[in-house]
């Protein structure tokens, strides 16, 4: 029982490492979990602090052990499976995820939700919540990190502060989820207009498929993201299939909602800056990891589910 205290001692709002790892093998050794890597001349073992780890995507040519699979579970880290460049092997699918499972989880976040997720307005109303959360945090992101303003990316430009203010008022007056939906694709293409602008990108267009640095980045940054909102929701014991937005049978799709609260602030002006300077996807994805932590993407995950989670429903709109 102390190895599992020791495990569980960082709390998953707090935990830093992401890992992307391809053409390896995952395994158990001494009490610790290792990846392999075949060098022309030796094999070589890295280790993974699972006790600080979120998650774990496993890309192309990877396997894992049991015993690797049962101390990651001990250690609450969530384990994915997913083809190169952290996306799913097919676009039609969405990423496979293996959650550590515990009956000790909390409750309460998962009864709050409940609440509220059965009416179709108080789910509006949450709905409304996280699209509110996630421009003050896209607004407070760009207002402080320096590189990002060095870039080019600044909320004092005034097409760029009327765009936050026409999404926030219709936002607030949106009547139904679709209409959410809408004014989310039109602020994301305004978003992606003003990130092609100031890097010099030129001429964009968002599409999944498409092998271009831009979206090629956006594509595994998303996946990053999604990797910390499929945390989220396993710690705090909410089912995926208990979305506000994306659709109550879409498969996963509470984690997209959760992933959007930090994709516009910190996955959208990375990949474009990245593809201007002709990064490679490691480099990418280490800026994309170092920017979760500088700015406690995590943190804030948690922050918005258990508000949501905890308002007072019963009276809400009544």
């Amino acid at each position: 029982m102390e190895q599992l205290t020791d495990l569980k001692a960082i709390l998953h709002s707090k935990r830093a490492n992401i890992y992307y790892l391809e053409y390896c093998r995952v395994m158990q050794k001494d009490g610790r979990v290792l990846y392999l890597t075949e060098a022309k001349k030796q094999n070589q073992y890295w280790n993974i602090p699972i006790a600080n780890t979120t998650c774990i995507l496993l890309g192309t040519g990877t396997s894992i052990t049991q015993a690797a699979m049962r101390m990651l579970a001990q250690a609450g880290v969530l384990v994915g499976f997913c083809g190169g460049g952290g996306t799913p092997l097919l676009m039609a699918n969405e990423i496979e995820w293996l959650s550590p499972q515990s009956e000790y989880r909390p409750t309460e976040y998962v009864q709050g939700w409940m609440q509220f997720w059965f009416d179709d307005q108080k789910r509006l109303e949450a709905a409304k919540i996280f699209q509110l959360a996630r421009l003050d945090y896209l607004k407070r992101v760009w207002k402080k990190d320096t590189d990002l303003k060095n870039e080019g990316f600044d909320t004092s430009n005034e097409s760029f502060i009327k765009s936050l203010e026409r999404f926030e008022y219709k936002t607030q007056n949106a009547l139904k989820v679709t209409e959410l939906l809408q004014t989310e694709a039109t602020l994301t293409k305004q978003l992606y207009r003003l990130a092609a602008n100031v890097t010099k990108h030129g001429d964009f267009t968002r599409e999944r498929e498409s092998t271009d640095n831009a979206n090629a980045f956006l594509n595994h940054g998303n996946y990053l993201a999604y990797g910390l909102a499929a945390t989220t929701l396993w710690v705090l014991g909410i089912p995926h299939g208990f979305a506000v937005m994306h659709g109550k049978t879409r498969r996963g799709a509470l984690v997209f909602d959760v992933a959007d609260l930090i994709k516009d602030a910190i996955i959208l002006p990375w990949a474009f800056v990245c593809a201007n300077e002709g990064a490679t996807e490691q480099e990418f994805r280490q800026q994309c990891l170092q920017s979760f932590t500088q700015h406690k993407a995590l943190d804030f995950m948690f922050e918005q589910v258990k508000n949501i989670a905890m308002l007072d429903w019963i009276n809400a709109n009544d």
